[in-house]
């Protein structure tokens, strides 16, 4: 298994950035045995950390080695601090187009990855979950699908939020800051469901989802909040949720079995 750490000058975040990966390309024969995965072309997977995470949280908190040996997929891990994966109007804060368009292209220049739809995925937990869709949206061009696991979806709580106010994360200023005027923020940019009606408007493919939380989530409201916009309308998703809290535990129980669904699907 391939692993490593590299560095690159990023145009979006006008500096140098760093990125963790995982291909396995040099797995021998005699481990694939009987594995479907490897009859076909390797796919890939963009893998978004959470809050207050780094792009070594998939290898060393999670399995990330494991889904790349087990579906045959090259995973790419990147480091987009607290940013939510958004852009901002500031230089070198643009976080979403890093993440669904940058470093997709590096990263494919760089491995020899697919540039296909259907072999790139996106996929992320809490803040990285709420990236994963919002990144997706915003370039549905480039992602067959996504996985969001307990994912930050926090748009309609933090939307008129006091300016004197905070919750257990963060304060007024932070969420100002990153998702930008909190009175406006749910028919902005910033909001997933804004990009996916978008896409539905531009006629575009609305890359597949596949969401999970744990019943025991402190986010367990804000997702059931995007489940609904979905079903409504009439997304190729599917939704699980079981016994778990906002956790590594519940996180690496179920990243493979959304890649499983978003391979079948995408």
């Amino acid at each position: 298994m391939a692993t490593g750490r590299l560095r690159f000058y990023s145009l979006a975040q006008m500096g140098q950035v760093n990125i963790a990966y995982v291909i396995p390309k040099d797995v021998p024969v005699m481990m694939m045995g009987d594995n479907p995965h490897y009859k076909r072309p390797m796919k890939t997977l963009y893998l978004l950390h959470g809050f207050s995470g780094n792009e070594c949280d998939w290898e060393y908190n999670g399995i990330a080695e494991d889904i790349a040996f087990k579906y045959n997929m090259a995973v790419i891990m990147i480091n987009g601090g607290n940013s939510f994966y958004l852009d901002r109007k500031a230089t070198g804060t643009q976080y979403c187009t890093y993440a669904g368009k940058e470093v997709v292209e590096f990263t494919r220049m760089m491995f020899g990855l697919s540039d296909k739809r259907e072999d790139t995925f996106i996929g992320g937990l809490s803040m990285g979950g709420f990236g994963a869709l919002h990144t997706a949206f915003a370039y549905p061009e480039t992602f067959g699908g996504v996985v969001a696991l307990s994912s930050a979806l926090i748009i309609h709580q933090i939307a008129n939020m006091d300016p004197d106010s905070r919750d257990e994360i963060a304060n007024y200023d932070y969420y100002k800051e990153v998702f930008g005027d909190l009175s406006k923020v749910e028919e902005s940019d910033a909001n997933p469901e804004v990009l996916y009606e978008r896409i539905e408007k531009d006629g575009k493919p609305v890359p597949p989802v596949y969401m999970a939380i744990g019943t025991d989530d402190f986010l367990y409201e804000n997702n059931q909040i995007m489940k609904k916009f979905l079903e409504d309308k009439g997304a190729k998703m599917k939704y699980e949720e079981g016994p778990g809290i906002h956790d590594w535990n519940f996180w690496n129980a179920y990243i493979g079995k959304g890649v499983e669904w978003v391979l079948e699907n995408a």
